[in-house]
């Protein structure tokens, strides 16, 4: 017979009022008690396809873009908001596709490593 881990560490984050009604009241819809609840959503494997870590690395991609673009004009003069509103549409035009890219390069590297 196996014995059951104990958990014995915790995880936590503070939420506004209806932050928590809405947690649970989700939770209430699966049968399960809030910290049930939590628990599975946060070990459970990615149900969305990844899609949370898509947007992320699409956001570092992004800045990381925005960074790299921005730079003071030649006078030493800043881009004016009207430029920065410009290459901020322009990152965020491609931002989705790039890391769907890195993250296709990245999984074919791994299995290649195999």
């Amino acid at each position: 017979m196996v014995k059951a881990s104990l958990r014995t560490k915790s995880v936590g984050t503070k939420v506004s009022d209806a932050e928590y009604a809405a947690l649970e009241a989700r939770a209430r819809a699966e049968n399960l008690t809030l910290s049930e609840w939590v628990r599975s959503k946060l070990l459970e494997p990615g149900a969305d396809g990844g899609a949370a870590g898509e947007v992320v690395l699409a956001e570092v991609l992004a800045l990381r873009a925005l960074f790299l673009n921005l730079r003071p004009l030649p006078d030493h003069a800043l881009p004016g908001e009207a430029e920065v509103r410009a290459e901020i549409a322009r990152v965020d035009a491609t931002k989705m596709q790039r890391a769907r890219e890195r993250l296709a390069a990245q999984k074919k590297a791994s299995e290649a490593g195999r």
